[in-house]
């Protein structure tokens, strides 16, 4: 059993990154062999429409073409991950560049315009995606994160057949507020929450790790 996760984050050590370390904490837990990705030391671009893995009998059908540093992340994910749990903060209301990037070369390939569409990924795994925000569950819902969370969601599950969404909101930003400008946020608001509710976060994914793990393989 082998669990991937993958940092769209730039911080290594911080809201989503400390999520995904849990995860991987509760699926080692359970037997299983784990690595953390972060995509920020990759040099690597999105998909360039070469569409040369559509092309049939073509050496790259199904598969991304392009050659850079993603391209051996792509094929430890087709030849060995089992589970694959993806990060990222929420950026201008979407998910970080990289991570988006990353997504096109992952998804893309796969895809046959077939109708209706489906994937030629030669086996399924389990996915989970974990976002973290600044912003209150509420306001997400207000400004409509929803409808990108599940459009991704569907995504991954029409390319692994499996997929499920994690949100953790309102999290701590800085590590001294005071050296920003922060009118429409309180900082000692946000110090609770670290304190009281990050920890209970972070069991939850401890025990999505552990959970995803632990339904192995299909």
């Amino acid at each position: 059993m082998k669990v991937l996760a993958l940092n769209g984050s730039p911080r290594k050590t911080w809201n989503t990154a400390t999520l995904l370390n849990k995860a991987l904490e509760g699926a080692a837990s359970q037997g299983a062999r784990t690595e953390l990705i972060h995509l920020y030391d990759l040099n690597y671009k999105g998909c360039t429409s070469c569409f040369a893995c559509k092309m049939i009998d073509g050496p790259s059908n199904g598969r991304c073409a392009m050659q850079d540093e993603l391209r051996p992340v792509l094929e430890q994910i087709e030849a060995e991950v089992d589970v694959l749990i993806l990060g990222s903060p929420i950026y201008f209301g979407q998910m970080s560049g990289e991570m988006h990037s990353f997504l096109e070369r992952l998804l893309f390939a796969p895809l046959v315009y077939s109708n209706p569409p489906r994937s030629n990924f030669p086996r399924k795994i389990r996915t989970a995606f974990i976002y973290t925000m600044n912003v209150k569950e509420e306001l997400c819902q207000k400004l409509g994160y929803e409808m990108m969370f599940k459009a991704t969601e569907a995504s991954l599950s029409r390319t692994f057949g499996s997929a499920e969404t994690f949100c953790c909101y309102d999290t701590y930003q800085f590590a001294d507020y005071a050296k920003v400008v922060m009118e429409f946020m309180d900082p000692a608001h946000k110090q609770t929450r670290r304190l009281e509710v990050f920890p209970r976060d972070c069991q939850r994914a401890y025990e999505l790790g552990s959970r995803l793990a632990a339904e192995g393989g299909w």
